[in-house]
């Protein structure tokens, strides 16, 4: 109860802070304060039908308010959070209250310095990436100093110290959190070279350095002979990272390589191997058209800072996915999860307006989206174990950078069709074909699922309203796991009043399930919109499921309330 009310005081105090920003503004040393507050709370019950399990807790919640003070070079703020308890799918070890986030920053000219937490990247996040995913309950917030520095025009240099954030873990009083240490420079050479910057070939170079301490025991490994064999532990993790960034009139190409050396973790089986990464973008675009490729090759990029860690927490880097992400619900019914032990894939969008005025553009002009992508896994040539059944405490295998394995992982073709029928009207179809192989969730040995998804959706102007309908289809004959069972409808329907209320139904029926109840995952929802203010309301039942967002995942349970 206590808890409560102090969260409650704490919300009072923040709404204030929003809502009155000019009073704090002549207040505190004529500084400017400014802030933002979001509270998601969840009432469930339990639902046999679904397995939905009980909720003993009854009312769930998250809740978080940023605060942020500026003053002309200078700024600070805090994020203040609670879950008390976490809303159902988040990890349970998020329960509690307190400042999660704080920091002050000076900057000034070409310098900037931050002391507390902080989010960076390093270019595309292939050896350090500090960021938060909230839908997904990830934060690896970095809590130390980081500098910036710009000495002259074309040059960023940047430098980064401290640990990372784990719920509500005391980082700095334990030795289970490694110090990371990264360095990153960027050139733009039109910038620091007179003659290119008046050419047409912008080029730009980048690359970091990043290193991981974490205090280390050795590991005790009984061989085939019943021998045993210590195992030495490098306590010191660095990689390195080099990238490129080249734009020519309407050509753009973006690729980085990167590599981690000797890291035995618990992600890889505690082996020696070193990692690598490589990423290839590169694109056109014009008027009417945009064409993007896409290539990238992982292989043992699991960096953590904490090597027994195997979860989404800790993680140093970030690697991209290609596949696409997907807003509508069925479409992502299968999503796929990077594989930081190895991977391989490709990836082609292509955007076209058919012209208006023309047999297939009609008045308005077609609007077509195709998207190819494949990940397939890497070829590896296994070493001698030193033990049965494991591979722990030798070099694990080798691979050739570009050797390809035979396992398909995940395989889509999807087509968008957009065509505007009047002012008033445009419907959007779509159409995927979806190759999914369990293995990418850890079900390696389960059967392939096939998947053919349809997608039509339209808003109908009504004045200043508008009728939003939309229909998807999923037709497979597999079933995966008790939350993919079969074939699927989803239809939903959503009016909006004015830009700011809306109410909307939505129903998702698992028809085609032959072993169990044929249930309709309903909800019913409705909000106002003002400014940048929005609330809620919905009931309904949510299917247990995985949850991606770039490559990233978490399961879902089944819910109701």
């Amino acid at each position: 109860m206590k808890k409560l009310l102090f969260l409650f005081k704490g919300l009072i105090i923040l709404l204030s802070l929003i809502i009155t920003p000019n009073l704090f503004s002549q207040c505190i040393l004529g500084g400017k304060v400014t802030g933002n507050f979001q509270m998601d709370v969840q009432v469930s019950k339990e639902d046999s039908e679904i397995e939905a399990e009980k909720v003993n807790e009854k009312i769930l919640n998250n809740a978080f308010g940023n605060i942020l003070y500026t003053n002309g070079d200078f700024s600070a703020g805090m994020r203040f959070e609670a879950y008390l308890n976490p809303i159902l799918g988040f990890d349970p070890e998020y329960k509690g209250a307190g400042i999660a986030y704080r920091f002050a920053s000076y900057k000034k000219d070409n310098f900037e310095f931050t002391l507390g937490n902080f989010y960076e990247q390093f270019g595309n996040g292939l050896i350090f990436r500090s960021y938060e995913e909230r839908n997904l309950g990830l934060d690896n917030a970095m809590d130390g100093i980081r500098v910036i520095a710009r000495p002259i025009e074309g040059i960023t240099l940047k430098a980064v110290i401290g640990k990372q954030r784990k719920y509500w873990e005391k980082i700095w009083e334990s030795d289970n959190y490694g110090l990371i240490r990264g360095i990153d420079a960027e050139v733009s050479l039109n910038s620091i070279i007179k003659p290119m910057q008046t050419k047409a070939l912008q080029l730009s170079l980048g690359g970091s350095f990043v290193s991981v301490y974490q205090k280390a025991s050795p590991k005790y490994i009984t061989s085939t002979d019943g021998s045993l064999y210590i195992m030495k532990i490098p306590e010191n993790i660095g990689s390195a990272a080099t990238r490129f960034n080249l734009n020519y009139k309407k050509w753009n190409l973006n690729a980085e390589y990167a590599y981690k050396g000797q890291d035995p973790n618990a992600v890889n089986g505690y082996i020696y191997a070193p990692g690598n990464a490589l990423y290839l973008s590169g694109g056109y675009s014009q008027k009417g058209l945009g064409i993007s490729l896409s290539a990238k090759r992982i292989d043992n990029m699991s960096f953590k800072s904490n090597r027994d860690e195997t979860g989404n927490m800790l993680n140093v880097n970030y690697l991209p996915a290609l596949t696409r992400q997907h807003a509508y619900s069925l479409f992502a019914m299968y999503p796929y999860a990077t594989q930081v032990n190895g991977e391989m894939g490709l990836a082609l969008d292509i955007m076209y307006k058919i012209k208006k005025d023309t047999w297939l553009g009609g008045k308005y002009g077609t609007d077509v989206k195709l998207n190819v992508s494949r990940v397939n896994s890497i070829a590896k040539d296994y070493v001698t174990p030193i033990s049965t059944g494991s591979y722990q405490g030798t070099l694990g295998y080798e691979s050739n950078l570009l050797s390809l394995g035979n396992d398909i992982y995940f395989q889509e073709i999807n087509l968008e069709l957009g065509k505007k029928v009047n002012k008033d009207l445009k419907p959007n179809l779509m159409y995927s074909h979806q190759t999914f192989n369990p293995i990418a969730f850890g079900h390696d040995g389960d059967e392939f699922v096939y998947a053919n998804i349809f997608a039509l959706d339209a808003t109908q102007k009504l004045g200043k309203n508008s009728l939003r309908g939309e229909l998807q289809w999923l037709l497979t004959e597999q079933n995966y796991g008790d939350w993919a069972k079969g074939d699927w409808l989803q239809a939903t329907l959503e009016y909006n009043i004015r830009g700011n209320w809306f109410v909307a139904l939505t129903d998702q029926w698992n028809y085609g399930n032959m072993y169990e109840e044929k249930v309709h995952y309903y909800n019913l929802a409705c909000g106002y919109n003002k400014g940048t203010n929005r609330v809620s309301l919905s009931y309904g039942k949510q299917r247990a499921g995985i949850i991606c967002i770039g490559g990233v995942c978490r399961p879902v349970p089944a819910s109701n309330g």
